[in-house]
């Protein structure tokens, strides 16, 4: 089996486009999140709260032909795979347009006022409004083919529109492409945009937080007083390279992408489970080789959801035991939905790194119906280790645990 290796990253986030941008905020001890005074329109909406990307300028060459098949979300997937190009080195290298790269990346959904826009020819009876390139704003693996399209990839596509775990499993699949010496690399990932249709979701299942006029003070995952999660935005773009072409080439390592491990709760659509979630972590450290004891820090999925933290934190305890320092970046910036696998990997590793991680933001009181981990609060926690997990769990029952070696 080959051994899979990240080379190059490129990201839109609430904290940032950089990591020393995103980790000066991380240790501000501040979060992103903030009122959406244009949610005050929708009658019944609960929620006003979200943590929208930084803003960003685009080249030239982002010109209206280019992207006139792009809504937000492909815009920003597009934009931060290039990016991730660049930062590996390969951006105009023949090896992007060979066949022997491919993609894998995912979105909850395609750009929602592109949905919008089929529902108003559904209820006006009238396709005013609708265009050629409506549909591939709006559909679900708009991200992965725009990116395609736009670079010039022609290796194989996975598009995971898998909702929280799209951008995990984007790292996933892809891992597995080129370890089975299917493909040389793989660009990794996911993105979402931030829309009130995407806040309605949770909104309806009251799982959105409704600390309107305190948004420093939410989400708060794991805290005996969280209300429920707040949605974000962004996109995350890894390039994933087979070791030896990496190393022949010369390339900055960032780490070692080890293990891997999904399953589904085959239970609930919304209610995790878990035993599963447990199976899903041990899968991603079989696949690593490597002893629980060794796992020096775990990236939560922590959403600041009821039955969600719950569950996790329970999984959390059966297979890594109370050891582990643990916390989610979600406190800060809400959550990126199919954004957020690829977001939370990328700064997990550039922690991991650094040897310092973040906190569990607005962690005041442990719920003592979540298990007994070694939550990290205050200002961060000071760690060095080989070895670290990020895990997500998306609705649907989808389980995703990925397992990062630091590169020396």
């Amino acid at each position: 089996m080959k051994r899979v290796v990240v080379t190059g990253v490129g990201a839109f986030s609430p904290l940032g486009h950089d990591w020393p941008t995103v980790l000066a905020h991380l240790r501000s001890g501040r979060n992103a999140v903030q009122r959406i005074a244009a949610w005050d329109a929708y009658e019944g909406l609960n929620t006003r709260l979200g943590a929208p990307a930084r803003p960003f300028d685009l080249p030239e060459h982002y010109n209206r032909k280019a992207t006139r098949s792009m809504g937000r979300v492909a815009l920003m997937a597009t934009r931060a795979s290039e990016r991730a190009l660049e930062d590996a080195g390969l951006l105009g290298d023949p090896l992007v347009t060979s066949g022997r790269m491919g993609i894998s990346y995912g979105s909850s959904v395609g750009s929602p006022p592109a949905i919008a826009d089929f529902g108003r020819m559904i209820i006006d009876k009238c396709t005013e409004g609708i265009t050629a390139n409506t549909y591939i704003k709006m559909m679900s693996h708009t991200a992965a083919v725009n990116i395609g399209v736009f670079l010039g990839l022609t290796g194989r596509i996975v598009t995971t529109s898998s909702a929280c775990a799209a951008g995990s499993q984007g790292i996933g699949y892809a891992f597995e492409a080129i370890q089975a010496g299917r493909q040389v690399a793989m660009l990794a990932g996911g993105a979402e945009e931030l829309d009130a249709i995407d806040a309605a979701v949770f909104d309806t299942l009251f799982a959105t937080s409704t600390k309107n006029d305190q948004p420093e003070r939410t989400p708060r995952p794991f805290d005996a007083a969280r209300d429920g999660l707040v949605l974000g935005e962004g996109a995350c773009t890894l390039v994933l390279e087979e070791l030896e072409h990496a190393q022949a080439r010369g390339a900055r390592i960032l780490a070692e992408v080890a293990g891997y491990g999904t399953n589904s709760d085959g239970a609930h659509v919304t209610q995790p489970q878990s035993r599963t979630m447990a199976q899903a972590m041990t899968l991603a450290l079989e696949g690593a080789g490597v002893p629980a004891s060794e796992i020096g820090y775990v990236n939560a999925h922590g959403t600041a959801t009821d039955h969600g933290d719950i569950a996790e934190s329970a999984a959390t305890q059966q297979v890594l035991g109370t050891r582990a320092p643990i916390s989610s970046l979600k406190s800060f910036m809400g959550h990126t939905l199919g954004a957020c696998g690829a977001l939370e990997a990328w700064m997990t590793i550039e922690m991991m790194r650094a040897g310092w991680f973040a906190p569990n933001l607005n962690l005041e009181n442990v719920d003592p119906r979540c298990a007994p981990l070694d939550y990290v609060r205050g200002e961060g926690r000071r760690v060095e280790t080989e070895w670290a997990m990020s895990n997500n769990f998306a609705f649907g029952g989808i389980n995703t645990s990925l397992v990062f070696r630091r590169w020396r």
